[in-house]
Formats: C-alpha cells, sequence, structure tokens
C-alpha cells in the first residue's frame, strides 16, 4: 500500500501558516521521508512548527525553518520611530493638512533618511502628491505612486506661433485623429523596442500585462492627462535648451505607463504590505528591501513601465510631426511617480521617491505645467540638497475630483475656458482650471530649487472623452 502523503490541510492543523512554509514542508516530506508514516511526519513536522530556529541548520528541514520565521517575522507589526526625520517644507501655507500629515508619518519610517514636500503638495495615499522621500536600500511602491514614470513631453517647432491662431481647425483635427485616450486605443499600435524587453518574459505580472502594453502603446490615459497645442516662448538662451529667444509652435503632453504601470505598482504594494506589516496611519508606505528578491523585481518592473511611459509619449509626438510635416527643434522631457538610486551629500547612495516631484538636479531640464488656461514653465534644476535635488510637477490640486463635481457648474467653467482663448477638446468637470493653484505662486515657491527658461500657454487642449469629442465639459467626460 502507497504512503499516505501529507496535504497542505494537515499542516495547518499542525500549526503552518498559509505560504510557503507549506510547501518547503510537503517537498521536503516527499524527497527525504517517503518510507516513514504520515503519523511519524506530522510529529517531526510539529518539532519544527514548535521551533523553527532550531532546525534552522537542519539539513532536510532548514528550508521549513527559515519559512516559519520569516513569515513570523512578516506577521509582526513594525513600529514607526517616535521622532521624525526633519525635512523641507516650500510654501507651507498653501498646503493642506492631510498632505503635511502624511509627510510627518512618512518621516517616521524606520528606514526614511530625508525628505521634503513641494509647493503643488496634495493628500494622496501613502506619501503624498508632491512628496520627495529618501530612504535606505528600500523601495515603497506606493511612495513611487500608481501611474508609474508619468511624465511630461514637450517638442518645439521651428513654426511662428501666430499659426496656431490661423489653423486652429487643422491643428484640432491633428489631435482628434493622432491621440487616443483613456479606454480607447489605437486598431494598429505601432511597434516599439520596449516591447521586446525580456523583462515581459522573465517576471509573472509583467509577463501577463505584454498584450495589454501593446494594444496600448501610444495613448494617454484619463483624468489629468493631455496632449495640447501651445505657444513655447523661450526668455534665457544661457539655459541647457539649445534655442535663442523667442516664441515657437510646440506640443506637450502629459501621461504614464497606463494599464501596464497601474498593475505592476497594485501588485507590487499588495506584495509589500503583505510582507512590512505597519501601523494602520502607514500602511500604504510598506517597502520591499532592495536586496530582496521581491524588491529586485519591482525595481525591473518599474523601470520597464517607466521605459514604457516614455515610448507613448515619443510616439505621440512622432505622430503629430508627421502630420505637422515637420521635425522639431527640441524635445524636453521629465517624469515623476518614480524611484531613483542617487547619492546623498554625503556620497552615500539613497533611494529618492519623487511621488508627483520631479528631478531638480544641476542643470537638469524639466518642465512644470499650470493648467489649461495658465502658462507652464520650462526650467532648469539647481541642485538643491535641502529639496533632494527636487521641484514640483504642476500647479497641484486645491479641490478633490469630487468636490469639483458638486461645487462646479458646466456653464461657469465653459464660461471661463472660453474667456481665456482655450479650443477644448474632451475633458470634466474635475479637470477644470478652478481645481488648480495659482501656477505663479507655486513657482514663486520655488526660486530657490529652480531657473525658468521659458513658458508654455496652452491653446488647443486635448483630454479624455470621446475619440472625435468636439468642445468641452458638455460632451466631454
Amino acid at each position: 500500500m502507497a504512503t499516505k502523503k501529507l496535504t497542505g490541510k494537515d499542516l495547518r492543523k499542525l500549526g503552518f501558516p498559509e505560504g510557503r512554509a507549506v510547501g518547503e514542508a510537503i517537498r521536503a516530506m516527499e524527497q527525504h521521508f517517503k518510507g516513514k508514516s504520515i503519523l511519524h511526519k506530522k510529529a517531526l513536522l510539529k518539532r519544527v512548527v514548535e521551533n523553527p530556529a532550531f532546525y534552522v541548520k537542519h539539513e532536510t528541514l532548514g528550508a521549513v525553518a527559515m519559512s516559519l520565521i520569516i513569515k513570523k517575522d512578516h506577521n509582526k507589526t513594525l513600529e514607526l520611530n517616535h521622532r521624525k526625520v526633519p525635512y523641507a517644507i516650500y510654501g507651507g501655507e498653501g498646503i493642506e493638512p492631510g498632505a503635511i500629515n502624511q509627510m510627518e508619518v512618512a518621516m517616521k519610517l524606520p528606514v526614511a533618511k530625508a525628505g521634503a514636500l513641494m509647493p503643488d503638495a496634495h493628500q494622496g495615499y501613502g506619501l503624498p502628491i508632491g512628496g520627495v522621500l529618501a530612504t535606505e536600500n528600500a523601495v515603497i511602491p506606493y511612495g513611487v505612486g500608481v501611474d508609474i514614470g508619468c511624465r511630461m513631453c514637450m517638442t518645439i517647432y521651428d513654426i511662428p506661433p501666430a499659426f496656431v491662431h490661423q489653423s486652429t481647425e487643422t491643428l484640432t483635427d491633428m489631435l482628434l485623429n493622432n491621440t487616443k485616450f483613456g479606454q480607447n486605443a489605437f486598431v494598429r499600435p505601432k511597434d516599439h523596442e520596449v516591447l521586446d524587453s525580456p523583462l515581459f518574459n522573465e517576471i509573472n505580472i509583467v509577463k501577463s500585462l505584454k498584450d495589454r502594453a501593446w494594444s496600448q502603446i501610444g495613448s494617454s490615459g484619463g483624468g489629468n492627462h493631455f496632449v495640447e497645442f501651445g505657444i513655447t516662448e523661450i526668455t534665457d538662451e544661457e539655459g541647457n535648451t539649445g534655442l535663442p529667444v523667442g516664441k515657437y509652435l510646440s506640443v506637450l503632453s502629459h501621461s504614464g505607463s497606463r494599464g501596464l504601470g497601474a498593475n505592476i505598482a497594485r501588485h507590487y504594494t499588495k506584495l509589500a504590505m503583505d510582507m512590512c506589516k505597519l501601523p494602520g496611519e502607514a500602511k500604504h508606505l510598506a517597502w520591499l528591501d532592495l536586496a530582496s528578491e521581491a524588491g529586485q523585481e519591482y525595481w525591473l518592473a518599474m523601470n520597464l513601465a517607466g521605459d514604457y511611459a516614455s515610448a507613448c509619449h515619443h510616439q505621440i509626438h512622432e505622430r503629430l510631426a508627421n502630420a505637422l510635416g515637420e521635425n522639431p527643434l527640441a524635445m524636453i522631457e521629465n517624469h515623476h511617480n518614480f524611484a531613483w538610486k542617487e547619492q546623498d551629500a554625503d556620497g552615500n547612495e539613497i533611494i529618492v521617491h519623487r511621488k508627483g516631484a520631479t528631478p531638480a538636479g544641476q542643470g537638469v531640464l524639466g518642465i512644470i505645467p499650470g493648467s489649461m488656461t495658465s502658462p507652464g514653465f520650462i526650467v532648469q534644476g539647481k541642485g538643491q540638497d535641502e529639496s533632494i535635488n527636487s521641484a514640483s510637477h504642476g500647479a497641484g490640486r486645491l479641490m478633490s475630483r469630487t468636490k469639483a463635481k458638486q461645487t462646479l457648474s458646466k456653464k461657469e467653467v465653459t464660461k471661463h475656458i472660453k474667456k481665456a482663448g482655450i479650443t477644448l477638446l474632451g475633458s470634466g468637470l474635475d479637470e477644470a482650471p478652478q481645481v488648480y493653484k495659482d501656477i505663479h505662486k507655486v513657482m514663486g515657491h520655488q526660486t530657490d530649487l529652480v531657473d525658468v527658461l521659458g513658458s508654455f500657454h496652452p491653446k488647443i487642449v486635448r483630454m479624455a472623452g470621446g475619440p472625435k469629442t468636439r468642445g468641452g465639459f458638455e460632451n466631454g467626460e
């Protein structure tokens, strides 16, 4: 008669927790204790459960014991530090208390090394939007955010700005024909080398997302993502744009890593929260050790999502360049919702999370947008240690999406947009200009962080709506 095999149900009765230890125990029994009775196996495993530390170096039960110890440690709730790491706040009077409270919690994490809060900050999940957090050998998926590698990208053309007024209908058609938003995608997506990454075959969660990544490439998300024609004015030719002072027709886009990034974020956030138990107020700040397999996997997947977001922007701009029949004079691109390996002032490696904040190291170019009726700015970083070489990623929200829908009227918003001379395609009340902070005040709070090299004034704005939407809030989402 064949010896009865152990099952997961048997092991749970012995006190084994759900997880890897069950598999390790069954494997050990099948490989090394085949001839033993089921009672002998259960007795042996019961002793391992009661004192796993004793069996760590056991030749055949060491993996079982280690899995039990790791599971036990993972179920412990880690304590936050009593004292927070000091951090800089820029434009504090314009930042809601909820965002500051979230930053205070983040700075008590055992892995926190430094931090800063940008003037566009507002409350989010885990780390506030506009929060910058430096850690030691740890990456926080929700410190990066759901839309991994979201970014701004601008192409500047040797076309006089008057063209935007003379050819509004033509440029409107270009946006409608060459951009897709939200659930809409191109019938025949363009190929890109990012889709050939070996990570699509090596990491399970990434592997499952390849078809979706292919179908959505070159498109933009919903919400605050946009593609717009406008006028760029370079005011400082000494900066790194390489362009002379003057005005130019430009394309500006804002979007991220679509379903690929969102699903990577959700998967590894859940994994981090399972492995790193934190008090309720800090639970979304769970981290992955970069020396662990999960941490290394997330790092690779995060960088892939960032490359994918960049590829989407490049295809957007390539399509519009072809429609214009022009090659751009310059492209400027910067991203947020990401983590970087950098060095602090003492030369130590730190992991810098910028959630709704952008790099502003010495000489680094960036774009800080306002709203659809206010200017954005081309900036060059000054490299300030206090801000961890960072700046804001935009104007920042004054009110939540829910509040915007409850308090603003379509008539009021439409009038405001028309008065500003903006042609709007799509969008919704939750993205009305009135929901954003005054970009001029935001920029005034970060004069120590960036130099302004030029400005961008939106003229024709495309956001999520129908694939052939003309008009704004009446027809938008």
